[in-house]
């Protein structure tokens, strides 16, 4: 039996003779019953069997789940390091710790036929390829973001991205909370920002925000994927709708409208006033209190409304709130403009795969402060950007559509010069939602080009990236994802 494409690429596949076959009787067999339950619930709806979920010694025909500290302890990255072992007797997945077992939960998903996706009943022979791999990722970092200021999205749709960029080996969701547009967060004491703040987005409409309890959902639930959340409360531009609340935090004191555009750049909190860093207090106090992951991005692009000396004095103190706070602040590039950041503030590049504008300087400047860096480099990865001329959704200010040929047409490891991978993160693929309105449409945009963006952020070494992705399009329609074009 063939393998199939697998996507990430795998460090280390050695292909054997047989078979496995999935049968009514197979049992889950692991003392870690959350990951047993969510393997079972990833197996019943296509194959229609009961997978029961037991601990104790296994049998021929189970599949085990078992954590071993010396599994894959050549791989790497141990954290998420994982070894899967299939033969004709049993599947047993290993590893020094679940966020491994998870990993290795979703190879087996795809030695399995691409009907295993389905949500209903499938008819399907559920053999898995005999097979011995040994995996780890390159990056600890691979995240997606979801802008949910410009349009509003709430808990079942974050929900079901979740799911499906877990499939991929995705560990981080960067959530953006707050813009021009919208404030999307319930902060206690700060009420207007969730009544006049949150009730506009792009082109008008209702808005929308997240309660405490809402965003407490989605951050369990995406640690049941092990995916960690990290907020983004953009400041000090991109401000209009906090001010909308709160117009004592604009620099006038004025209030200014709802805005429903996408232009950037023309807002500013007031970087003098007292109330502004009472308010910041406030807002990272209580998202930080809410979310178990160690970064909060405090933004700090296109504050094109700041004065240059009013920003470092800004992003200087909101670095340190943040870690007073005990979070590592992270922000985008621009930050790299001031010397005086928090020890440890990590820097987003969004710049493109040949830096503009100094971008390389100014990341440059966060590693030197004692930062690291993620990587979305703009032309490659923002998948805000039109996949094909014409598309109907999507933008084209990097000045070109990005087709899924150019998603990982770059090199991490020299993206910014003087800059090492000991000092990168990881890959980050950010969706800004200006034309985006509803869960298809999420659909549309993302996939299939994060499916690059996951291969070259956990592979040491990818190729035929285009193929492989390619290769995978039967497993997002079984599994009812609604791509755009490849």
């Amino acid at each position: 039996m063939s393998l199939p494409v697998l996507l990430p690429q795998p460090r280390s596949v050695d292909e054997k003779e047989g078979t496995f076959t999935i049968t009514e009787g197979t049992r889950i067999v692991t003392d870690r019953p959350e990951l047993g339950d969510y393997l079972a619930s990833v197996l019943r709806p296509a194959t229609g069997y009961e997978f029961a979920v037991s601990a104790g010694a296994a049998a021929e025909g189970d599949i085990v789940l078992e954590i071993n500290a010396e599994a894959a302890s050549s791989a790497g990255n141990q954290a998420e390091a994982y070894r899967l072992v299939v033969d004709g007797r049993n599947v047993i997945i290993d590893a020094p710790a679940d966020a491994g077992l998870f990993a290795g939960i979703q190879t087996l998903r795809q030695l399995l036929p691409v009907e295993i996706e389905s949500r209903t009943p499938a008819s399907a022979r559920w053999e898995v390829p005999a097979v011995t791999i040994v995996d780890a990722p390159r990056f600890a970092y691979r995240g997606v973001m979801l802008d949910i200021a410009r349009h509003f999205f709430g808990v079942d749709t974050i929900m079901q991205l979740i799911d499906n960029v877990a499939a991929y080996k995705i560990n981080h969701l960067h959530l953006h909370l707050s813009d021009d547009q919208g404030w999307r967060i319930e902060i206690p004491g700060w009420p207007e920002l969730t009544r006049s703040g949150a009730e506009s987005q792009v082109g008008g409409g209702d808005g929308g925000f997240l309660t405490t309890s809402d965003y407490e959902q989605i951050v369990h639930y995406a640690a049941s994927r092990f995916i960690t959340v990290v907020p983004e409360i953009d400041m000090p531009g991109h401000t209009n709708a906090a001010m909308v609340a709160y117009p004592e935090l604009a620099p006038d004191g004025a209030k200014p409208t709802p805005y429903t555009g996408i232009a950037v750049g023309f807002s500013s909190f007031s970087i003098e006033a007292d109330v502004t860093y009472r308010f910041i207090e406030d807002v990272v106090g209580h998202i930080a209190s809410l979310t178990p992951g160690p970064f909060f991005h405090l933004g700090g692009d296109e504050s094109l409304a700041t004065k240059d000396e009013d920003y470092c004095t800004f992003m200087s103190r909101a670095s340190r709130i943040v870690t007073s706070h005990g979070k590592t602040p992270v922000g985008w590039h621009e930050i790299g403009t001031c010397a005086d950041l928090a020890p440890g503030t990590v820097g987003q590049y969004w710049s493109y795969r040949v830096p503009q504008d100094g971008a390389d300087d100014q990341a440059v400047s966060i590693v030197r402060q004692g930062g690291a860096l993620i990587l979305s480099p703009a032309d490659a990865v923002y998948l805000d950007i039109m996949p094909e001329s014409g598309f109907r959704l999507g933008l084209e200010w990097t000045g070109a559509p990005t087709p899924l040929s150019q998603v990982a047409d770059w090199d991490p490891a020299t993206l910014v010069p003087s800059v090492g991978e000991e000092n990168i993160l990881g890959i980050e693929t950010p969706l800004w939602t200006e034309t985006v309105e509803t869960a298809a449409d999420i659909d549309a945009l993302i996939f299939p080009r994060l499916l690059a963006v996951a291969d070259m952020a956990w592979a040491d070494a990818v190729s035929n990236s285009e193929t492989r992705v390619r290769a995978l399009l039967p497993r997002l329609d079984a599994a009812g994802v609604q791509y755009g074009p490849a």
